[in-house]
Order: C-alpha cells, then sequence, then structure tokens
C-alpha cells in the first residue's frame, strides 16, 4: 500500500531531527521510502506561542498494517525525545499518517485518512511536492491546496533530505 506521512518538528536542531526521523522510519522492514518532499519552514498553527517548524513529507510503499505503521511512526517520535504535554505544543519531531492506501478508519486512535490534513497548507505543499499527482479522499491535493493560504510556509532549497538507502 502507498502510504503517505508527513513529519515535522521545531525543537532541538530541527534538521537533524528530520533527516534521523526518516532514517529510522526507512530502517525497519516493511517500509520502503518512494518519494521526499523539499523541506518547509512554517509557522506554527494553532497552540501556544511557539518557533517556526521544518516540514517534509514521506511517499512510502508499506507492508505493514495501519496501526504497525502508527507504531513505527510513535517509536520514531519517542527516539528523537517527543513529549506529550500540551495539545499542539512545541514538539522534537511529529510523525503524522496522512493517508495509508484508501483505508478509513475513524477509530479515535488512528483515524485515517487525516482528518485536518485537507486544510494544512504545511502538509499539502511538501506533498504534492513530492507526489504531483497526489489524491485525498477523492480529491487531487493539488486542487485542495488551491484554497489554502500559503504565506506561512516557506520553502528551505538551503535543506535536502537524503533518502534512505
Amino acid at each position: 500500500m502507498k502510504a503517505v506521512l508527513a513529519l515535522g518538528g521545531n525543537l532541538g536542531d530541527r534538521f537533524a531531527t528530520l533527516q534521523g526521523g526518516l532514517d529510522l522510519l526507512a530502517a525497519a522492514p516493511g517500509l520502503e521510502v518512494t518519494a521526499v518532499s523539499p523541506v518547509y519552514e512554517t509557522d506554527p498553527v494553532g497552540g501556544p506561542e511557539q518557533g517556526p517548524y521544518l516540514n517534509a513529507v514521506v511517499v512510502a510503499e508499506t507492508s505493514l498494517a495501519p496501526r504497525e505503521l502508527l507504531a513505527r511512526a510513535q517509536e520514531t517520535e519517542n527516539a528523537f525525545g517527543r513529549v506529550r504535554t500540551e495539545r499542539w505544543g512545541a514538539r522534537t519531531l511529529d510523525v503524522d499518517l496522512i493517508a495509508v492506501g484508501e483505508v478509513v478508519s475513524d477509530d479515535p486512535e488512528l483515524i485515517l485518512p487525516h482528518p485536518r490534513a485537507h486544510e494544512r497548507a504545511f502538509v499539502l505543499v511538501p506533498w504534492v511536492q513530492a507526489d504531483p499527482e497526489a489524491v485525498l479522499a477523492g480529491r487531487p491535493v493539488a486542487e485542495l491546496l488551491a484554497g489554502l493560504d500559503k504565506t506561512g510556509v516557506r520553502l528551505r532549497a538551503d535543506l535536502v533530505l537524503r533518502e534512505p538507502a
């Protein structure tokens, strides 16, 4: 199945953490990275006052069930010191499952596709760069993105994630 994961963080060495998170996600069996977006610096959305994020989107093929993929994402966050103290607060690394194949889930622990992805430019801008033909819930991502304010999403051409070997 195709899986789309969004990575972001705004604490510590943000770029090193994004690269490390990508490497760790791809290291274990069952996930093969097929595309990595450019890195974007983004203004925080919601939550408390905090610094800007670095964000990227990873497209992969996976043989993992969605819950297994969620567990891998959470293990990766934890490996980089993710602490959940405040909703939408600052974090070292956030790994969100945006879509996993055509799976639709309304389980509170794993909602798929991600319930707010369609309204988040910091997810859609990098996603369409990684996969210009991407579709979310039956709608082209490029079409969803056309209706969003993208002013808080800035390309960081000086930061390029290395795809895992």
